[in-house]
């Protein structure tokens, strides 16, 4: 939770500092809990809204969690995938 808040808010933070959070995310993406799901998953789409960059590693790492084929997993891929991909996130990301 505190990684989407980060995400959001802190505009000063360079890429590498939210690139670190990736391997964290994949680690926990498995895990059933109702709010360690929720979290996982705000954390990796607030991480791809930040620029393109980080757009598209967060997608790659959806894509990644997409292929684990838990259900969980699963369930934050396709939710995630279809928030940074959307028409909507992609044209907000390549006008910055």
């Amino acid at each position: 939770m505190l990684i989407a808040a980060l995400a959001a808010h802190d505009k000063q933070t360079g890429d590498d500092k939210f690139e670190q959070f990736f391997q964290p995310i994949m680690k926990q993406c498995t895990d059933e809990r109702k709010y360690v799901k929720k979290a996982v998953n705000w954390a990796l789409r607030g991480i791809g809204k930040r620029n393109k960059r980080l757009n598209e590693k967060a997608v790659q790492t959806a894509y990644e969690i997409l292929d684990i084929g838990d259900t969980t997993a699963k369930w934050i891929a396709r939710d995630v995938l279809r928030e940074l991909t959307s028409n909507r996130v992609q044209n907000r990301i390549f006008k910055k």
